[in-house]
């Protein structure tokens, strides 16, 4: 199965108002300003967009949303976290119903499986659709490395396409080459290993930050992947701090406060998930008002205004 999955895939955040219901107003908003701003790709309903705090029916219709208003502009790739295989599956067949273009599935969720329990999970989901998949390996995060030995197994099947590799170890990256070549594309899933990550080959980065500072992750990807690593270096040690937001526990927030604070979105999450207050909120305020005062010109990088129709950032 081929695919063109490359460069920068903000997981978007889910946006709600202050009533806890689903703002798809101010969605709509922050996917065209992505779009806008160049970003390659998105990720609906991951981590970021507080996946497991909605309902079946609400990820359905952000989904049927999500895509409506992309308009076929840039691939949307929709999470899974269901419980089950079962579950997994049956939301599969409503996002490729919906017209998403890929699945970026995770194990399920609550029980934690056996490697064998695992690699059965993604073989009953990716036989039963005809979607893409990316694997989403996190073992920081969910407690389970889908590691070489499970990898291998999964390559069997012809619909699991990518991974979003989120060990934290850059090593497995190039272990993923050594063995399989370019069986999988590859995308980078930590925000502060991204240079490193793309460096060492992947073709991609999911990143949470990018919702807030999109035009710098793709002059990031870009120049790294055009070899010009002084310029990309620059841009990484600026955005270092931000980046280490995208890997704490209270991440969501983190990031819904930064697009506040942009005004590219709201920092309302749902329960069990509460806004930071104290030093946490002071903390990630003090983090975006020193990278704002020293935000880098992008034009002296030759990135224009907008993301789009530059072809000097074609790959």
């Amino acid at each position: 199965m081929q695919i063109n999955w490359r460069g920068v895939y903000p997981a978007i955040s889910t946006q709600f108002h202050p009533d806890g219901q689903i703002n798809y107003d101010s969605n709509a908003r922050m996917l065209n300003q992505l779009i806008e701003d160049g970003i390659d790709g998105i990720i609906a309903l991951g981590t970021v967009g507080e996946n497991a705090s909605l309902t079946a029916q609400e990820k359905r219709e952000f989904l049927r949303h999500t895509v409506e208003t992309v308009a076929g502009r840039i691939p949307v790739i929709a999470g899974c976290t269901e419980n089950t295989a079962q579950a997994a599956a049956a939301y599969g067949r409503d996002a490729e119903a919906i017209g998403v273009d890929g699945l970026m599935l995770l194990p399920a969720m609550v029980y934690r499986g056996t490697d064998r329990e695992v690699v059965a999970h993604y073989q009953y989901v990716a036989r039963s659709i005809s979607l893409p998949i990316m694997i989403y390996n996190n073992p920081v995060g969910y407690g389970i490395d889908i590691n070489l030995e499970m990898t291998a197994i999964l390559a069997e099947e012809p619909n699991i396409v990518a991974i979003k590799e989120s060990t934290t170890d850059t090593r497995r990256i190039t272990e993923l080459q050594s063995r399989f070549g370019d069986r999988f594309t590859i995308f980078c899933g930590v925000d502060d290993i991204a240079l490193e990550s793309i460096l060492l080959g992947a073709t991609g980065w999911i990143s949470g930050l990018t919702n807030v500072f999109p035009r710098e992750s793709v002059a990031l990807f870009h120049l790294a992947r055009l070899g010009r690593l002084e310029e990309a270096r620059a841009i990484y040690r600026w955005f270092m701090p931000l980046l280490r937001l995208d890997t704490i526990p209270t991440l969501v927030q983190c990031i819904k406060l930064s697009e506040q604070l942009l005004q590219r979105g709201s920092e309302q999450v749902r329960l069990p998930r509460l806004p930071l207050e104290g030093q946490e909120r002071a903390y990630v305020e003090q983090v975006v008002q020193q990278a704002l005062a020293k935000r880098p010109d992008l034009s002296t990088y030759g990135f224009g205004t907008s993301g789009q129709n530059q072809e000097f950032w074609q790959l």
